[in-house]
């Protein structure tokens, strides 16, 4: 975890996390050809990498792996290595080490592409975005103050001052703020998913420019709590938008003052609800939804 903040992590938690990724991705690769002999060699040897990983980097009586360290307990969510059972036990400490620290981030490079993302998958969006928003160090807010205008190689701005090291937060805001997510399902955005945290502010937008088309995301708050999203989804793609709202018959698709339930609405194929959250299947277009929020 090169260049922490001030917690060093023990190489051998992110090494070994990298290893299991790598005989997953070797796994696929091997499926995807054809050759199920080495698929199941693979997946195997990734099972075992778990297993390994768990046993000896996982302290049960705590919840902690390894030092308890911020990237220590983000590596083990964002990779997967952390066993169903033990997530939300996991991701308390994780809150819990991030509190220690003023709500700032603790991490080398590796730790700054897990941390966000790792809160932000497990209901912790807010508090990752508050970590983003802090401008005193170690932030990447108290370089912009120090006059960054690119990414540093060191927290303190030692070294380089042109470095993508701890650059995955821009990914985050795509993904996150923006709502822009892939579909590993279907991969290249044949079909994606959008889905927009609430992680404070009062609105957000962005554009990827996909091999098929530009794709777009805005929101903002409305009065009496309500919400809009607006999305275009590019030719020949589809999309699953998520809403924040139990109930599917709150979202109306429309033009201000031409409002319309989701039935009614050309381009929408499917409507589901899951948890929280509503989900729509739409084809390609614009759309401008609005809906109450749930609390």
């Amino acid at each position: 975890d090169w260049a922490p903040a001030k917690t060093v992590t023990p190489t051998d938690i992110t090494s070994t996390a990298y290893f299991y990724r790598d005989a997953q991705i070797v796994a696929l690769a091997a499926k995807l050809l054809g050759k199920e002999t080495d698929a199941q060699k693979y997946t195997d040897l990734a099972a075992a990498i778990k297993t390994s990983f768990n046993n000896k980097f996982y302290k049960p009586e705590t919840g902690v792996y390894g030092n308890g360290s911020q990237t220590s307990l983000s590596c083990a969510l964002y990779q997967g290595l952390c066993e169903p059972a033990n997530r939300d036990r996991v991701l308390t400490n994780l809150v819990n080490a991030i509190h220690k620290t003023d709500d700032h981030i603790d991490t080398g490079i590796l730790g700054a592409k897990y941390l966000l993302t790792a809160l932000s998958d497990n209901g912790q969006a807010r508090l990752a975005s508050k970590i983003a928003r802090q401008t005193t160090p170690p932030s990447w807010g108290w370089w912009i103050t120090n006059g960054a205008t690119t990414l540093w190689e060191q927290w303190n701005g030692n070294d380089s001052r042109n470095h993508i090291m701890y650059g995955d937060i821009l990914a985050w805001f795509y993904k996150t703020v923006a709502g822009i997510e892939p579909d590993p399902q279907s991969p290249g955005f044949k079909h994606f998913i959008i889905k927009p945290q609430r992680v404070g502010g009062s609105s957000a937008k962005a554009t990827y420019d996909s091999v098929y088309g530009t794709i777009a995301t805005e929101w903002y708050y409305l009065k009496n709590n309500r919400f809009c999203l607006n999305i275009s989804v590019p030719a020949n793609t589809t999309a699953t938008v998520y809403l924040q709202t139990k109930d599917p018959q709150q979202i109306e698709e429309g033009q201000r003052g031409s409002e319309t339930n989701l039935e009614k609405t050309a381009g929408v194929r499917k409507v589901s609800t899951n948890g929280d959250f509503t989900l729509i299947e739409v084809g390609s277009g614009t759309y401008r939804f609005t809906t109450a929020l749930s609390r």
